[in-house]
Protein backbone atom coordinates (compact mmCIF):
# COMPACT_ATOMS: atom_id res chain seq x y z
CA UNK A 1 0.00 0.00 0.00
CA UNK A 2 1.11 3.50 -0.69
CA UNK A 3 0.38 6.66 1.56
CA UNK A 4 0.10 9.74 -0.83
CA UNK A 5 0.78 13.54 0.01
CA UNK A 6 0.86 16.61 -1.29
CA UNK A 7 3.29 18.92 -0.31
CA UNK A 8 3.84 22.58 -2.62
CA UNK A 9 4.34 21.60 -5.94
CA UNK A 10 5.30 17.86 -5.82
CA UNK A 11 3.17 14.38 -4.62
CA UNK A 12 5.08 11.76 -2.56
CA UNK A 13 4.20 8.50 -2.43
CA UNK A 14 5.32 6.94 0.49
CA UNK A 15 5.50 3.31 0.52
CA UNK A 16 4.41 1.33 3.39
CA UNK A 17 5.71 -1.76 5.56
CA UNK A 18 6.91 -4.89 3.57
CA UNK A 19 6.26 -3.38 0.23
CA UNK A 20 8.69 -1.81 0.61
CA UNK A 21 11.10 -4.47 0.32
CA UNK A 22 9.24 -6.05 -2.51
CA UNK A 23 8.97 -2.74 -4.89
CA UNK A 24 12.52 -2.14 -3.98
CA UNK A 25 11.23 1.69 -3.10
CA UNK A 26 10.25 3.21 -0.12
CA UNK A 27 9.30 6.63 -1.54
CA UNK A 28 8.76 8.12 -4.81
CA UNK A 29 8.41 11.98 -5.38
CA UNK A 30 6.56 13.15 -8.45
CA UNK A 31 6.81 17.24 -9.58
CA UNK A 32 2.54 17.98 -9.62
CA UNK A 33 3.47 19.66 -13.08
CA UNK A 34 4.63 15.81 -14.16
CA UNK A 35 1.25 14.46 -13.61
CA UNK A 36 -1.04 14.22 -16.77
CA UNK A 37 -4.01 12.32 -14.98
CA UNK A 38 -5.07 9.95 -12.40
CA UNK A 39 -7.95 7.54 -12.25
CA UNK A 40 -9.53 4.29 -10.47
CA UNK A 41 -7.66 1.18 -11.94
CA UNK A 42 -9.74 -0.21 -14.88
CA UNK A 43 -8.51 -3.58 -14.56
CA UNK A 44 -9.63 -5.04 -11.47
CA UNK A 45 -7.18 -7.84 -12.13
CA UNK A 46 -3.66 -8.96 -11.52
CA UNK A 47 -3.02 -11.13 -13.86
CA UNK A 48 -0.25 -13.37 -15.26
CA UNK A 49 1.59 -11.34 -17.49
CA UNK A 50 1.50 -7.47 -17.21
CA UNK A 51 4.99 -6.67 -18.79
CA UNK A 52 8.85 -7.66 -17.90
CA UNK A 53 9.68 -7.28 -14.28
CA UNK A 54 12.80 -5.42 -14.01
CA UNK A 55 13.29 -4.97 -10.36
CA UNK A 56 10.89 -5.54 -7.55
CA UNK A 57 8.57 -8.75 -7.09
CA UNK A 58 5.81 -10.35 -8.69
CA UNK A 59 3.64 -13.03 -7.74
CA UNK A 60 0.39 -13.87 -10.83
CA UNK A 61 -2.95 -12.98 -9.25
CA UNK A 62 -1.75 -12.46 -5.38
CA UNK A 63 0.47 -9.01 -5.71
CA UNK A 64 3.24 -6.82 -7.36
CA UNK A 65 5.40 -4.54 -6.70
CA UNK A 66 8.23 -2.55 -8.53
CA UNK A 67 9.27 -1.83 -11.57
CA UNK A 68 8.00 -3.42 -14.99
CA UNK A 69 8.72 -2.59 -18.78
CA UNK A 70 5.36 -2.47 -20.39
CA UNK A 71 3.77 -1.44 -23.68
CA UNK A 72 6.73 0.62 -24.03
CA UNK A 73 7.01 2.46 -20.38
CA UNK A 74 8.63 1.71 -17.53
CA UNK A 75 5.99 1.19 -14.76
CA UNK A 76 5.86 1.35 -11.22
CA UNK A 77 3.51 -1.06 -9.68
CA UNK A 78 2.38 -1.46 -5.77
CA UNK A 79 -0.61 -3.54 -5.68
CA UNK A 80 -2.31 -6.34 -3.46
CA UNK A 81 -5.92 -5.67 -3.86
CA UNK A 82 -5.91 -4.28 -7.61
CA UNK A 83 -9.82 -2.98 -6.24
CA UNK A 84 -7.70 0.14 -3.83
CA UNK A 85 -5.37 0.32 -6.70
CA UNK A 86 -5.69 4.06 -8.48
CA UNK A 87 -3.49 4.68 -11.71
CA UNK A 88 -0.90 7.86 -11.85
CA UNK A 89 0.07 9.05 -15.64
CA UNK A 90 3.48 10.59 -16.00
CA UNK A 91 5.18 12.52 -18.16
CA UNK A 92 8.93 13.74 -18.38
CA UNK A 93 9.68 11.07 -15.43
CA UNK A 94 11.77 7.77 -15.09
CA UNK A 95 8.10 5.59 -14.86
CA UNK A 96 5.37 6.34 -17.41
CA UNK A 97 2.64 5.25 -15.07
CA UNK A 98 2.26 4.20 -11.29
CA UNK A 99 -0.38 1.47 -10.20
CA UNK A 100 -0.55 1.81 -6.92
CA UNK A 101 -3.05 0.53 -3.68
CA UNK A 102 -4.44 3.16 -1.66
CA UNK A 103 -6.65 2.81 0.99
CA UNK A 104 -8.94 5.03 -0.18
CA UNK A 105 -9.07 4.91 -4.15
CA UNK A 106 -11.74 7.59 -4.69
CA UNK A 107 -10.06 10.20 -1.83
CA UNK A 108 -6.76 9.68 -3.46
CA UNK A 109 -8.60 10.23 -6.88
CA UNK A 110 -10.05 13.40 -5.78
CA UNK A 111 -6.43 14.58 -4.03
CA UNK A 112 -4.23 14.30 -7.00
CA UNK A 113 -7.30 16.03 -9.26
CA UNK A 114 -7.35 18.92 -6.90
CA UNK A 115 -3.63 19.15 -6.65
CA UNK A 116 -2.98 19.51 -10.70
CA UNK A 117 -5.91 21.10 -11.68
Amino acid sequence: MVEIKIESDKAIFEVQNWDKLWSLRSRLEIPLAHITGVQLNPNKKLGWFQGLKLAGTGLPNIFRAGSFYQKGNLVFWDVHHPEKAIVINLLHELYGKLIIEVADPDAAVTLIKEAIS
